[in-house]
């Protein structure tokens, strides 16, 4: 494997320092289980906020490697945001005995597959919240960092139905990798996919005929855990769904910041990048000043501008007049489709003793490698 040693040593120095992070702090979040068969194993927590509106909207947030939810809610400050405005978040949540590092599987086919894995389970857990709590089916929303952002983007790329917007923070395109040798070539920039060929693998994902969800994408310039030429991977893929061209409709300065912006034949933003100059690998925050959200730490970077709070109003989460708008001027066409599973999930129960659900075995298939890599180098029993 391509440089195996480099990627063991930030792994230990990511341990270091969650090992001196302290107990996780998710006394706010409940946790979710019976929503279904959940064939990837994962765990599921759930903020309401007092002030939940009627249909409120719905955002799923997927952690990055070595965090949990507690950690990049911390972070990243979306249950703060949604206890503002009145909408839910679910926090899906890897297992060590799935993937040591407790990186969502973005490159396991069985686990990125429309209807299986851990792909299957994610969406098992949302319709269950959905239907217990009564939210707005026109209204859900998906983002993630690293392999998170991976996951965001597989789940885009599954269920294009049931998602109104999508962002994907330092992650990857859709089916770019199916084995770890080329899950690492990939974060590195090595290989990949041609633009055609990635524009295949999204549409080839789910038999979805109807418009797509709007994407915000967010990279650091300095980012040698993914590199930029993600970012571009991930863009190229959308370029076709949307009917987009290379050149952005327009140009933006924001916090300092340049976005760049993409309008379909409507004029509607359907895509925007950014691109934060000098910025390493991890969630850019502003934890100070008016829009002050979240808190600095491991993959949780001050750089003055909240991507929490830009993306939220990107996918017009926020306006103060969401809500009195008709919902086909809110929702994105794509989300205005019914969501059928083949399986009928159980309605969400929150357990204030939450049982563990079913974990796979770590020593099969693609963890074992991992987690004999980790033993190798010290960082576990």
């Amino acid at each position: 494997m391509r440089n195996i040693s480099d990627t063991i040593a930030r792994l230990s120095a990511v341990h270091a320092r969650a090992a001196g992070s302290g107990e996780r702090n998710d006394a706010h979040l409940s946790e979710i289980t019976g929503f279904g068969s959940n064939p990837g194993a994962l765990r599921a927590w759930l903020y309401l906020p007092e002030n939940l509106t009627r249909q409120a909207a719905l955002v799923v947030v997927l952690h990055g490697c070595t965090q949990n939810a507690a950690s990049y809610d911390h972070g990243s400050g979306w249950s703060d945001l949604a206890a503002e405005h009145g909408f839910a978040v679910l926090f899906p949540e890897q297992q060590r005995a799935n993937n040591a590092g407790l990186c969502f599987n973005w490159f396991v086919p069985g686990d990125i597959r429309r209807d299986s894995g851990e792909a299957m389970s994610i969406r098992q857990m949302i319709e269950a919240v959905v239907v217990t709590h009564g939210l707005d089916r026109k209204r859900i929303f998906v983002t993630g960092l690293s392999a998170g952002g991976a996951m965001a983007a597989v789940m885009l790329a599954d269920y294009p139905e049931l998602f109104a917007g999508g962002a994907i923070i330092a992650g990857l395109a859709y089916g770019t990798a199916s084995t770890i040798t080329e899950a690492f070539d990939r974060m590195r920039g090595h290989g990949g996919q041609s633009r055609t060929d990635l524009q295949r693998l999204l549409r080839a994902a789910s038999p979805h005929k109807g418009p797509w969800p709007r994407l915000s994408l967010w990279q650091g310039s300095a980012d040698k855990t993914v590199v930029p030429a993600n970012a571009d991977a991930v863009l190229a893929q959308w370029e076709s769904v949307h009917k987009l061209g290379e050149k952005p409709t327009r140009i933006e300065n924001i916090n300092g910041r340049t976005r760049k912006i993409w309008s379909d034949s409507k004029g509607r933003d359907v895509v925007e990048t950014f691109t934060i100059a000098g910025m390493g690998h991890g969630t850019p925050l502003q934890t100070g000043g008016g829009d002050g959200l979240g808190k600095a730490g491991p993959f949780m970077l001050d750089v003055g501008i909240s991507s929490t709070r830009h993306i939220a109003r990107f996918w017009e989460l926020t306006k103060p007049d969401v809500r009195g708008k008709a919902k086909a001027e809110v929702a994105s066409p794509a989300a205005l489709q019914s969501f059928a599973p083949e399986e009928k999930p159980r309605a969400a129960r929150i357990d204030p003793t939450p049982e563990r659900a079913n974990a796979r075995g770590a020593a099969d298939g693609f963890s074992k490698v991992i987690v004999d890599a980790l033993r190798a180098a010290g960082l576990m029993r």
